[in-house]
């Protein structure tokens, strides 16, 4: 028999082993509600994480059970990415964002056991709470407050692990995490990750040529903890054993700031949104703040138009373009100037950074029209589609989505983009009629099945308009029945009990009539133009 490599299963497990052995003395930084900052070391973290895991184990759940989040980015949270994985138990951290009908369908669907909730969102969960069974709900005392029965706290639920728990046996392509997508299309439907495909996703955050995180980072995820896993933010610091500063609810821009001038922060991801409230922070006072030199600041969720790029520029933060969905653990592609671009002007780079970027190794990309798969010359457009072992083959129990997956292999992501011969993706447009508002998306055929549910509207178009902050807006355009009066009020208040408040339209437009294509469709490309300007427009640099 011919030896090649040993069989080593790639787990979060060793991820969390390597941060608790080798980098014991590091920090981990968690800024409380009252903005009071928590502080702990990886060996603190090893051993609370496997004390989760334990406690876990001892409460009779099952291998493979679900185990809930509702929290914000803090310690406890860290330690149920790693404690639940490596106890055989698949963490599911639920968008404390989403509407409570939506929080409610996600948690039910997912198989949700056993739920850790900050104390802080305790209202949350009661809004849920009559419509999901959970056997186990664990307080996290975010404030220092005492968690009172029917629920359990936190810190003493961990104190149950029994003192001889040792890890389970694992292998790599079992479950270990779960995150379900903005059901814009649909309901949200569960992406489940492995402990291989994490491992892996950790290990291409590591190389320079992507987010290059190394052990000197000070690392603050703004992204949150329940968004796409943080970007794997989280299990990349772990296995390099950089500093992770974590800044709980606190994510306007002073706040921040703060944040990354105390503790000397090198590196940060968010969405575009955060950081354009970044830039006119600086701007308006740059004596305030003394921020690490070349601050690198990740952003991903909607593209960072140019203007950005060079505001954070001129305060020595370097803009880092990514691409991803949760479908890909999220990273997908990193834009990352090469030797071909040394020669481009400073516009020139900028229009390079600005784009999506290169995919990440072993991410394969393509873009796939009505003629075939297209070239990369960076003018031909069509549907981008991936392939790779971070990206999912699949939704969790669903069915509804696999039109979203080729016969051949691949992911089809719905974004409309091209290629250039450097292999750089650019998105141009969207396949379907998506509203990306601050990072997250927001469906406006949603929107208007509410609205035409209204007694005083016969029908209803919603279309995402340009924002100078947000990216794109919904705006909606509203016809009345004949002989009714719609009032934008009523129509507004109507929404409240439906969707979560950022999903809801800033304008709603009385009108006669809304155009339509000859097939009888809302002619929502017109509509658009109609209202381009009306938020004061998107600025392109």
């Amino acid at each position: 028999m011919n030896s090649t490599m040993m069989d080593v299963q790639l787990l979060i497990t060793g991820l969390l082993e390597r941060a608790g052995h080798l980098y014991a003395d590091e920090e981990i930084v968690s800024q409380r509600p009252d903005k009071s900052l928590h502080r702990m070391r990886y060996r603190d973290f090893y051993r609370r994480s496997k004390a989760l895991a334990g406690a876990l184990t001892a409460a009779g759940l099952a291998p493979g059970s679900r185990v809930a989040t509702l929290m914000w980015n803090h310690y406890a949270h860290l330690e149920a990415y790693f404690g639940v994985p490596a106890g055989g138990f698949v963490v599911h951290t639920l968008n404390l964002r989403l509407h409570p009908s939506d929080l409610a369908y996600i948690a039910t669907h997912a198989g949700d056991e056993v739920l850790i909730v900050d104390d802080v969102l305790l209202p949350l969960y009661q809004a849920i709470a009559g419509h999901v069974e959970f056997k186990q709900v664990l307080v996290v005392p975010t404030t220092g407050a005492p968690v009172a029965e029917p629920y359990t706290d936190y810190e003493a639920f961990l104190e149950t692990c029994p003192q001889d728990y040792a890890f389970p046996e694992l292998r790599e392509t079992e479950a270990a995490a779960m995150c379900y997508t903005s059901g814009t299309t649909g309901r949200p439907k569960g992406v489940l990750y492995s402990h291989r495909s994490t491992v892996l996703h950790a290990f291409a955050l590591g190389l320079t040529d992507t987010i290059g995180i190394t052990r000197n980072d000070v690392v603050v995820p703004v992204v949150p903890q329940f968004h796409a896993m943080a970007w794997g933010l989280p299990y990349a610091c772990a296995m390099v054993g950089a500093k992770q500063v974590l800044p709980g609810p606190h994510l306007d821009p002073e706040s921040l700031l703060d944040l990354f001038d105390r503790e000397r922060v090198t590196y940060t991801a968010g969405v575009p949104t955060i950081w354009l409230g970044i830039a006119q922070a600086l701007e308006s006072q740059p004596a305030r703040w003394t921020l690490t030199p070349g601050l690198r600041m990740a952003v991903g969720g909607a593209a960072a138009p140019p203007s950005l790029i060079r505001a954070l520029d001129r305060h020595d933060c370097t803009v880092i373009h990514a691409w991803g969905m949760t479908e890909t653990s999220p990273l997908g592609t990193v834009s990352v100037p090469g030797p071909e671009h040394a020669s481009f002007d400073d516009d020139g780079r900028v229009r390079v950074r600005a784009k999506q970027g290169r995919p990440a190794p072993f991410v394969e990309i393509r873009v796939v029209n009505d003629q075939g798969i297209a070239p990369w010359d960076g003018k031909t457009m069509g549907e981008l589609e991936v392939r790779g072992p971070w990206v999912a083959a699949g939704y969790y129990g669903d069915g509804e989505g696999s039109e979203a997956f080729t016969e051949d292999g691949w992911f089809r992501t719905g974004d409309v983009a091209t290629i250039d011969s450097s292999g750089f993706v650019e998105i141009t447009d969207r396949t379907k009629d998506l509203i990306k508002s601050g990072g997250e998306w927001i469906s406006s055929l949603a929107l208007e099945n509410a609205l035409m549910g209204h007694e005083t509207v016969a029908e209803a178009a919603v279309v995402g308009i340009p924002h100078p902050s947000w990216q794109e807006r919904p705006l909606a355009v509203v016809v009345p029945h004949e002989g009714r009066e719609a009032d934008p009020a009523a129509l507004r208040s109507f929404l409240e009990t439906q969707f979560a408040k950022w999903w809801l339209p800033d304008e709603i437009i009385i009108v006669d009539t809304i155009p339509r294509t000859s097939t009888g469709k809302f002619q929502k490309r017109e509509l658009k133009e109609a209202y381009r300007d009306r938020y004061g427009g998107l600025d392109k640099g």
